[in-house]
């Protein structure tokens, strides 16, 4: 299946457009079926403890409910300083204090992802992506990995998997209430998803990380790059 990358309709829509409002719901109970949050939260269970806390950056956070679940999983036992990146800031009062809840701290950045990787003052311990990287191509996609690589030890991102099993689920989500902006978006991030080792092709000087890809669950590709030397 070729890669197709196409605009979604949530990326253009306004913050406070209803149909937005009710999209940005809607990819609570996909990434719940997508079971992303276990993925990540399992990866992350693998750090080492450090102190000072572990900062963590997630590209793409939107409302931050995703990173949100992560949090909660892994609990109170290691504490993370968290910076929330998107172009909107939609995390609300409610969502802070959840997260203060899981014994994280966190911090929302509102920028152009672009931006944000250019400022060398932006490096952390781990950045993560949960259904980011597919929306880049060509050499975006290649400036974005070059961007994120000199920004941290670790990276982990979580993205469709481009496949036919996941593609006819994805055109199926109006039987569980989804509404048009979810329905077309998440057919258009499945053609745009990965597969195979698409990513680690694409890693810049992949002999001074560790790369790992894979399909993860039913509908997610997983990719791990750590730097070689970290514990």
């Amino acid at each position: 299946m070729k890669r197709i990358v196409e605009p979604e309709l949530l990326d253009e829509l306004p913050a406070d457009d209803p149909h937005a409002r009710r999209s940005r719901q809607d990819l609570r109970r996909v990434n719940f079926l997508m079971a992303n949050a276990g993925l990540l939260a399992r990866e992350l269970e693998k750090l080492p403890p450090q102190n000072p806390p572990l900062k963590i950056v997630e590209l793409g956070a939107g409302d931050g409910h995703g990173l949100l679940q992560v949090a909660q999983r892994l609990g109170r036992g290691q504490k993370f300083e968290a910076t929330l990146l998107d172009r909107q800031d939609l995390v609300t009062d409610q969502t802070r204090h959840a997260f203060a809840a899981a014994n994280w701290s966190i911090q929302t950045v509102t920028a152009d992802v672009f931006d944000f990787l250019g400022d060398g003052a932006r490096d952390c311990d781990v950045m993560v992506a949960n259904l980011f990287v597919h929306h880049f191509e060509g050499p975006h996609l290649e400036r974005l990995l070059r961007g994120i690589a000199g920004r941290t030890r670790r990276f982990i991102a979580v993205e469709p998997r481009r496949a036919a099993w996941p593609l006819f689920c994805s055109r199926l989500l109006g039987l569980i209430g989804c509404n048009i902006v979810t329905r077309h978006d998440a057919v258009v991030s499945v053609r745009a998803g990965f597969r195979d080792q698409e990513l680690s092709a694409l890693w810049p000087e992949p002999e001074k990380w560790n790369l790992s890809e894979r399909a993860a669950g039913q509908f997610s590709h997983l990719f791990i790059a750590e730097r070689k030397g970290q514990g």
